[in-house]
Parts: structure tokens; C-alpha cells; sequence
């Protein structure tokens, strides 16, 4: 017998798109001021920006860290197991990140995506746009 929880979607929605950018600097006056993508917030290696008509955002960032989507799963460690049950591979976690927990994984054929959660909550921000802690959303 199926379980309940096994019926519901997996994936929740697109959490982000990650693009790797050399500096933020530069990367913002592309995104932002040319392009006109509103600041959401930033850290030391990372910027969030709007996408208007959508609750994802663009992040760009400096980290080692290649092009990504990232997609919302209500728990990446539920869905690890769920992910495996279906007959796809854990390639690392689930491991923490600032909003909550993150897995990479790989379907049959050989695409890979990333899950995560929002279970420590979305970044808190002052009015700058700096990351000054969460805000628990459940």
C-alpha cells in the first residue's frame, strides 16, 4: 500500500536560480541596473534578486559553485529517502545551510538537482538588504 505522503508531489517550487558571477559588484550593475531585477538580499558571497510574476529569485554569487536550480522540498531529508525509493542516487547530504537543510541528487539518467528546505526559515533582512538572521515561516 501507498502512503499518503508518498501521493503528494516531491517538488514544491523553483527556490531559485543560481548563477555564478566573478564579483557581486559587477554582477549587480548586470542584473539589477541594467537588467532591473530588485535587490531581496545579500551576503559576503551571495545576492538575491526579484523575479517579478514569481516567488523564485535569481541568486548570483562568487561561490565555487557552477549554474543551478534550486527547487523547494518540504523536507530534503523525506525526500533524500523518497528520491532513493524511486530509484535515483544521493550524490552529497542532506547537510544544513542557512535556511535549512540541502540534498543533491541524481535521477536515472544522470540529472542532477538540487532539493532543499526552508525549515530554519527565509532570510531576514535590514534596509539594505543585508542578511541579519531568519525569519521562521512555519
Amino acid at each position: 500500500m501507498v502512503d499518503e505522503s508518498e501521493k503528494k508531489s516531491l517538488i514544491r517550487k523553483v527556490d531559485c536560480i543560481r548563477i555564478p558571477v566573478s564579483d557581486l559588484e559587477s554582477g549587480l550593475k548586470f542584473y539589477r541596473d541594467s537588467l532591473g531585477h530588485e535587490l531581496i538580499w545579500r551576503t559576503e558571497t551571495s545576492v538575491g534578486l526579484r523575479i517579478p510574476e514569481s516567488k523564485a529569485e535569481l541568486v548570483i554569487h562568487t561561490e565555487p559553485d557552477e549554474f543551478e536550480v534550486d527547487l523547494t522540498v518540504d523536507s530534503a531529508e523525506i525526500a533524500a529517502k523518497r528520491f532513493m525509493s524511486a530509484g535515483g542516487s544521493i550524490i552529497a547530504g542532506p547537510f544544513e545551510i542557512p535556511i535549512g537543510k540541502c540534498v543533491i541528487v541524481k535521477d536515472p539518467w544522470g540529472n542532477k538537482l538540487i532539493l532543499l528546505d526552508t525549515s530554519k526559515g527565509i532570510f531576514k533582512t535590514d534596509s539594505e538588504g543585508n542578511v541579519i538572521g531568519n525569519i521562521n515561516i512555519y
